[in-house]
């Protein structure tokens, strides 16, 4: 009777969290596709929980074998994708993804089949949808959950071409801890579902998935109402860059001049300066396309913009610590230097130099006295 009382407690606030976290959501000022997807999938878990509520109520100690990572597995790809991709727009094809899911709960109602596995692969009538449960579960866990791991990979490697200063709210970091998180579970799930097959009931389980689900939606809740638009201006994609050794955009003397051109400009124009440098603001300036911006960066200079505009910032930064007079802390000549925050510097700084900026102003120093 506790652990039925622990399962109503957490069914009830995961409704009252998703349904008012929906309403948060889509009543955000300037709303992008990401909070349109958000605020559905918040609906959508409501509902999740809102009939298991009904479920728990109506038939006292049980709840139907339905497949909720049908309906999260999808909505974390979806999301995921709607923010690193400027092009996402909202579909109506893209409503198939929820289908299994549908489909799956309608047959928990009709069938009645309780979330249990004792007596799972027993012969009798219902042993089809369990099977169909375990197999769909797996198969959705291991597609989504991969093709979302895949698109921040691709992302994280993206920034690097597109931006000078790379914050928080860009690497999603929180994301990547849903994604490692979530996996970690979907293992624990598994083994546990196995273990139980062999062993005996798993109401423990149910109490377990729906408080990992009510984490997800406070996760979800806090971080993705605070998430803003990664690429604000909705810039076109180009097209992808070549391997190092693949076929090249450009040819050798092009890419020798482009490249002649870009060093000219950031020794005579010093854009490294200014904290909210990007390779949109690149392009426009020297009125080349990113795409061929960033082979040059890549494949001629073996750079990616991140690296290159940061050891501009970081040689100048040198430059101020080499002067004893140098009325100015050691953080202000980082801002002045086009870094944005002290932590920035710093982590930009020893990578590149090996050393702390104080660390090298002692050094500089000593080699001075």
């Amino acid at each position: 009777m506790a652990k039925i009382a622990s399962m109503d407690v957490i069914v009830w606030i995961g409704f009252a969290q998703a349904l008012f976290a929906g309403i948060l959501t889509i009543t955000k000022d300037k709303k992008s596709s990401a909070d349109y997807l958000l605020s559905a999938w918040f609906f959508l878990l409501s509902i999740e929980f809102l009939t298991v509520g009904i479920e728990l109520y109506v038939y006292t100690n049980f709840v139907f074998l339905s497949n909720t990572f049908l309906l999260f597995n999808p909505a974390l790809f979806l999301y995921t994708r709607s923010l690193v991709k400027p092009s996402f727009r909202l579909k109506w094809p893209q409503l198939l993804h929820l289908l299994p899911y549908l489909i799956f709960k309608i047959f928990s109602w009709s069938l009645q089949e309780p979330l249990s596995f004792e007596g799972f692969f027993s012969p009798d009538n219902t042993l089809w949808y369990r099977i169909s449960f375990g197999v769909f579960g797996l198969v959705s866990w291991i597609v989504y959950l991969g093709l979302t791991a895949v698109i921040l990979s691709r992302h994280r490697k993206r920034l690097k071409n597109e931006f000078s200063t790379i914050d928080r709210i860009k690497k999603m970091g929180w994301i990547m801890f849903v994604v490692v998180f979530y996996g970690i579970y979907c293992l624990i799930v598994l083994l546990w579902g196995l273990f139980n097959i062999i062993v005996f009931t798993t109401e423990s389980l149910t109490l377990f998935n729906y408080s990992v689900l009510l984490f997800f939606v406070y996760i979800f809740s806090f971080y993705g109402l605070k998430q803003r638009d990664i690429f604000p201006d909705k810039t076109k994609e180009e097209p992808v860059v070549p391997e190092k050794n693949s076929n090249s955009f450009l040819s050798t003397d092009q890419m020798e001049k482009i490249s002649q051109k870009l060093l000219n400009y950031f020794q005579k124009e010093k854009p490294y300066l200014n904290p909210e440098f990007s390779m949109s603001l690149l392009s426009e300036s020297l009125k080349i396309p990113r795409h061929h911006l960033t082979e040059v960066l890549n494949k001629h200079l073996g750079k990616n913009f991140f690296l290159f505009v940061n050891e501009y910032r970081v040689a100048a930064v040198k430059k101020q610590l080499d002067k004893p007079d140098n009325p100015y802390s050691i953080e202000a000549i980082g801002y002045e230097c086009g870094f944005n925050s002290k932590s920035t510097f710093f982590s930009v700084f020893k990578t590149l130099t090996g050393q702390t900026p104080k660390n090298y102003q002692q050094e500089v120093l000593q080699k001075k006295n």
